[in-house]
């Protein structure tokens, strides 16, 4: 291997990611979670081109070439169940991913974090932009729902609207360009988790006890090898279950309904990966404030580096910012829950309430830590 990598810089590049790579002895399983992240997106590329090859983006005929193609097309329904909760797993990924992150003290590494969160950027639009493609009722719903909050920007609005649509609603040219896009955007997601890991490998990893791990380490073959490639099994198993035994189970009946324009559903509401969001978007009466709280509850993330800094990485050693962690868990879960209901009371005081409590986490975390830094 030596001798090969000397001559050749590519195996000599791979050689020092995933063989020879000096790695922290202490991290735990949750460090699994970026291993399987790439897994997850190897899975939906391949997925996804699979099914593109009997796919017509057409508002006429997107929903019967996917209905067609489940019986006239060899193990079609597979592939696009296995596509399907494929993106539902991607996303419990990288939410324990980031948690993950939140709890150890990874914001530290400013590059590493600030690409990652444009990483999930990038996926939310990628997994929108995908929903649509089928053209049931809660894909075009949903497309008419999400594209319009962007009428409520100042001066530039309706033009932006406009653009995305390609016409004065959404329809055939929307869909084109939907999914043209959603077929670049899962490359452009795997060279944005190139630079990911350059500026991990680049910076180091952080590990469970918030200290410097620079002189306990071990290459990362076989050690670390090993165990993602079981992370990897019990990944599999799961989402194996689901597609063999119940491959709608994620989905919502309403998308087995062709989309009308004339017809809206009773209750609108994305997949359920983006439902937090879209509770804290309905929790604001204000159109326009509603919009910009839903992108400050993603864009939030940008200012956890900057947040203060403590003596630390990590919230382990401290009980105050270990309690408000997993509360700000619980709001998530709540929130998620409150997406999932109609836009009626009690259930848009408590998305009020929890929108509060969710922000409230990212103010109260540093400052928190820093009082016990004092009192310790």
């Amino acid at each position: 291997m030596y001798k090969v990598s000397r001559f050749s810089p590519l195996v000599s590049a791979v050689r020092h990611t995933v063989i020879t790579l000096p790695t922290p002895i202490n991290i735990s399983t949750w460090w699994n979670f970026g291993s399987l992240l790439g897994v997850c997106l190897v899975i939906q590329i391949f997925s996804g081109l699979i099914l593109s090859l009997h796919f017509t983006a057409h508002t006429d005929l997107s929903f019967y070439v996917v209905i067609q193609s489940f019986g006239d097309v060899y193990y079609n329904w597979w592939f696009r169940a296995f596509h399907a909760n494929g993106a539902s797993f991607f996303f419990i990924g990288l939410y324990l991913h980031i948690a993950r992150g939140l709890y150890y003290g990874s914001y530290v590494f400013k590059e590493v974090w600030s690409v990652g969160v444009v990483i999930l950027l990038v996926v939310m639009a990628s997994a929108f932009l995908g929903y649509v493609l089928p053209w049931g009722q809660m894909s075009f719903w949903g497309a008419t729902v999400i594209t319009s909050l962007f009428s409520a920007l100042p001066v530039i609005g309706s033009d932006v609207v406009i653009w995305l649509w390609g016409g004065f609603s959404v329809d055939n040219a929307t869909l084109t360009r939907f999914f043209g896009l959603h077929f670049v955007l899962p490359f452009m997601v795997a060279g944005l988790a190139g630079l990911h890991l350059f500026f991990l490998h680049d910076q180091g990893s952080s590990n469970p006890l918030g200290v410097s791990s620079d002189y306990n380490k071990v290459v990362f073959h076989h050690y670390y090898v090993l165990k993602d490639l079981v992370g990897v099994c019990f990944f599999l198993g799961p989402l194996l279950g689901l597609v063999y035994f119940n491959p709608w189970l994620l989905g919502d009946p309403e998308n087995f309904i062709e989309g009308n324009p004339l017809v809206t559903p009773h209750h609108i509401q994305p997949e359920w990966y983006f439902l937090f969001a879209y509770a804290i978007l309905r929790a604001v009466p204000n159109k326009l404030g509603g919009v910009v709280a839903l992108a400050a509850a993603v864009l939030v993330l940008f200012y956890m580096p900057f947040s203060p800094k403590t003596s630390i990485k990590g919230l382990s050693f401290y009980p105050g910012g270990k309690s408000l962690f997993f509360s700000m868990i619980g709001v998530f879960f709540l929130l998620t829950w409150a997406g999932s209901k109609p836009v009626e009371e009690p259930y848009v005081v408590i998305s009020q309430v929890l929108s509060f409590l969710y922000f409230a986490y990212f103010i109260l975390i540093g400052p928190v830590t820093r009082v016990q830094d004092k009192l310790l």
